[in-house]
């Protein structure tokens, strides 16, 4: 039987190396004058946001900066990047860089267009005025926001992320440039790439799947699969960074298309309570609830049917999991020490997560419990 379903609609999505050239008249289609450029440190200095304004101004859009986007970003995040843009004169956003400064540049456009607090648009379709046109360029290959209508923003009180979203949030046009990638230091580009890697699998399996999301869901499984081992390795081509683009872009849509399961619920308390990176995190649960939900017949005949890809690809001729487990092995991540968690208190903050609400198998404290006690000590066997 096939699921109804209402699909959501993507950016326009501009894919080639160099295709960042073409920003000025990117920023002219959906009607701009004057730009805020959104990003963050790191990508300032690799000299990308003096590159893109050179662009602009040379074009004759002037260009407002703001640079300081961080990791994680919060409600305070999202309020100082709105306060910096008060009093310059733009009418179109742009946001360059990795999830972070794309989820502060949508989410200061929430307060700029529409008042209030990022809290008050918890959830999806709060946001009551229109907002203004936004582009979004990603110098990373994880996150997928730049094909996504929400910004995850931290509380400030609790760190609970808190997803945010409107259709009026979506990108206009996303400028997927391979040659952005190329800088990326091998630490982030296997962090962002777990990321985009777990994005492709827990989209495919989730209860929310439909007919569009498991085309994206499958195509960004073969652009990933492809390419991570190269990438992750130090030994990536520019081709590979294309498969990786494109293929965190697909899943983007697969999850604004369906939604995401148990291991990002389970990964985000790690992050709030812990300060794991959430590439790290997510990769440290994800074979645990692989297999967890393994037992759902649903989620193992994909699980097979993505096993067949690897085979018929030459990529690999283990099961799925199996497979996953290595890549995640491959990247030798810094172990992390559960002695010092409280798991039965990262359960029920994991509880808590939205996305774990669409995860194929139900999850509950208890479930979660097990998961983190598998995660953290591999001879634990509830």
């Amino acid at each position: 039987m096939i699921v109804p379903f209402a699909s959501r609609p993507s950016p326009k999505l501009v894919f080639g190396a160099g295709a960042l050239n073409d920003l000025p008249a990117y920023v002219r289609e959906v009607g701009g004058l004057a730009v805020y450029l959104v990003s963050d440190r790191g990508i300032a200095r690799t000299g990308y946001v003096d590159r893109a304004r050179g662009l602009l101004k040379a074009a004759g859009i002037p260009v407002s900066c703001f640079t300081d986007a961080r990791e994680n970003p919060t409600e305070t995040d999202a309020a100082t990047c709105r306060d910096q843009a008060l009093g310059n004169p733009f009418d179109c956003l742009v946001a360059l860089g990795g999830g972070s400064s794309l989820d502060t540049a949508r989410a200061c456009n929430f307060l700029l267009s529409n008042g209030g607090a990022m809290r008050d648009y918890h959830g999806y379709g709060k946001a009551a005025k229109p907002m203004l046109p936004m582009i979004a360029i990603p110098t990373t290959a994880g996150t997928g926001s730049e094909t996504q209508s929400y910004a995850l923003i931290s509380r400030d009180d609790t760190h609970e992320k808190m997803a945010c979203g409107d259709p009026k949030a979506r990108a206009r046009i996303a400028i997927l440039d391979p040659d952005l990638t190329a800088t990326l230091p091998r630490s982030t580009a296997i962090l962002s790439g777990l990321d985009a890697l777990s994005h492709a699998l827990e989209s495919a399996v989730c209860t929310k799947r439909n007919a569009v999301s498991s085309i994206y869901s499958e195509a960004a499984f073969r652009h990933l699969a492809g390419a991570v081992s190269r990438i992750f390795a130090g030994q990536g081509t520019a081709d590979d960074r294309g498969h990786m683009q494109l293929g965190a872009a697909f899943a983007g849509l697969a999850i604004e298309n369906s939604m995401l399961g148990g291991a990002h619920a389970s990964a985000n308390p790690l992050t709030a309570r812990h300060g794991v990176v959430h590439g790290h995190a997510v990769s440290h649960m994800l074979p645990h609830v692989m297999r967890y939900n393994s037992a759902d017949a649903g989620a193992g005949a994909i699980y097979a049917r993505y096993a067949e890809l690897l085979r018929e690809s030459g990529e690999s001729s283990v099961p799925l999991i199996e497979w996953v487990s290595g890549i995640v092995k491959q990247c030798a991540l810094p172990a992390l020490d559960g002695s010092t968690m409280d798991l039965a208190l990262l359960a029920e903050d994991a509880t808590r997560q939205w996305t774990g609400k669409f995860n194929p198998r139900p999850l509950q404290a208890a479930e979660f419990l097990s998961l983190y006690r598998r995660a953290f000590d591999p001879h634990v066997s509830a």
